[in-house]
């Protein structure tokens, strides 16, 4: 039986101040319609625009990971992400009222426990994961970041940490299961070097960070004038350091509690590839920069699995568009439209059908004894579909054309010959940015890829 999509029954709210900003965030968690994914929406901002949970739209990675869509940024998003993983939520809205999700103990937990308790509800959607098939590898050599996924029938996570102190030592930690994110890992908190909080305080960073939601290791032996500078930026006198090395003697929640937070963080930036993950992650040395770049490599592996996986389509149900609502977008006329349907448009992909009819044209001059589809216009008619996808993303389509600027790794795998149906589906490679749009699309035939390229195409304004 098909595992569904999970969304909460209910909304819920936080409010605190950002680690880095300081800012105080009103975040509000609601339910959302199957195939929404994760989205932020800045409340506070005209028109609320949204700022998808992708890897797309990541744009700084600098002690945390941020977000960006136009000019609506939404920072430190990795541990609500975290979350709402490990909780196996598919869809959900997160409403801010600022430019940072709060802080508040420096963990996840706050936010597994609100989540459990106000319980999820089943959608009427399958639920798609990215399965991993093949290792998959990245290294960051200047670093000696390593992380790899490997096929599982499970999403478990395996990191190891090394930053050569004699505090923190080799830490290791182990999620089995996802199902066991809020019990193992949702609890561990951010932590930091002195040496690197001072940095942070110079650049005018952890406005909003305290003794209570972070950890901070001391390597060597504090100064009374760095202690005392350390009580006016924290607003508190009594802050000293632990025999353990530790400030403000922290009482650690486990004794490999940073390893752990950074397993909190692979999850949470992870989670940027769209999908949830059936397969086994390892990591060695991972931060925010090397998460994010891995999580970039595995949605452009997982698209192209998505790519040449076939669509089901019902024929017995009425198209999205028939050919007369596809003449009100795209500017082509027979005998040069060649698209018939398009069955399903989606943010980043869309499902096109071709009727291959012995009456056509071409097939007039084109082997008319043995006639065959050239495979130019086997592209046309993809780049057709692609248009409407473009098109569609402008309020008045039928002012615009579009331009295919590009086509790239065309192959041709079968014969399409009268009598087949070709079923085309376009992904958008990465997003529409000032009109281009680069796309991978594939077209199938009984099941069969017979063309894939991929296509750069312009929109633009008629004249």
């Amino acid at each position: 039986m098909s595992e569904m999509q999970k969304t909460i029954r209910k909304s819920i709210s936080f409010s605190g101040a950002g680690i880095h900003t300081g800012v105080v965030t009103k975040m509000t968690l609601k339910p959302a319609e199957e195939n929404t994914g994760i989205r932020f929406i800045r409340v506070d901002l005209d028109n609320h625009p949204e700022i998808k949970a992708d890897v797309t739209n990541v744009f700084a990675t600098e002690r945390s990971t941020s977000l960006r869509k136009s000019d609506a940024k939404i920072h430190t998003v990795e541990h609500i992400l975290a979350a709402i993983t490990g909780a196996k939520i598919d869809n959900i809205i997160i409403e801010v009222d600022n430019v940072e999700i709060p802080i508040l103990d420096g963990s996840a937990k706050r936010f597994s426990e609100k989540i459990e308790e106000a319980g999820l509800i089943t959608q009427n959607a399958k639920r798609e994961y990215f399965e991993i098939k093949r290792p998959i590898i990245f290294r960051d050599e200047e670093t000696g970041s390593k992380l790899a996924a490997t096929p599982s029938d499970y999403y478990e996570i395996d990191v190891e940490i090394n930053y050569n102190s004699q505090i923190l030592g080799i830490q290791h930690a182990t999620l089995n299961t996802i199902s066991d994110f809020k019990t193992e890992i949702a609890s561990s908190r951010t932590f930091c070097f002195l040496h690197e909080l001072e940095e942070l305080i110079d650049n005018n960073l952890v406005k909003g960070g305290d003794i209570n939601n972070a950890i901070v290791i001391v390597e060597n032996k504090l100064s009374n004038k760095k202690l005392i500078e350390l009580k006016k930026v924290f607003n508190n006198p009594k802050i000293k350091v632990s025999k353990n090395g530790y400030l403000n003697n922290l009482t650690l929640r486990y004794k490999n509690e940073a390893a752990r937070h950074k397993l909190l963080d692979i999850v949470g930036d992870l989670s940027l590839v769209g999908r949830p993950i059936k397969g086994k992650i390892t990591a060695l040395k991972p931060g925010h920069k090397n998460n994010t770049k891995f999580a970039k490599k595995l949605k452009e592996i997982m698209m192209q699995q998505v790519s040449e996986t076939v669509p089901e389509i019902n024929f017995k149900e009425a198209p999205l568009y028939n050919k007369e609502r596809i003449k009100k977008i795209l500017p082509h006329r027979d005998p040069f439209l060649f698209i018939d349907e398009i069955r399903e448009i989606g943010e980043d992909f869309i499902i096109g059908v071709k009727f291959v009819r012995a009456d056509e044209e071409y097939f007039k001059g084109h082997f008319p004894g043995e006639p065959v589809m050239p495979g130019v216009l086997q592209l046309e008619t993809m780049a057709q579909t692609g248009g409407v996808l473009i098109l569609s993303t402008v309020p008045n389509p039928e002012d615009y054309l579009t331009f295919f600027m590009k086509i790239e790794d065309a192959r041709f795998k079968q014969k399409v010959v009268p009598g087949d149906t070709i079923i085309f589906r376009l992904n958008l490679i990465s997003p529409i940015r000032r009109g281009l749009c680069h796309m991978r699309g594939v077209g199938f035939v009984n099941g069969k890829i017979v063309v894939e390229a991929s296509l750069l195409a312009k929109i633009a304004p008629k004249k």
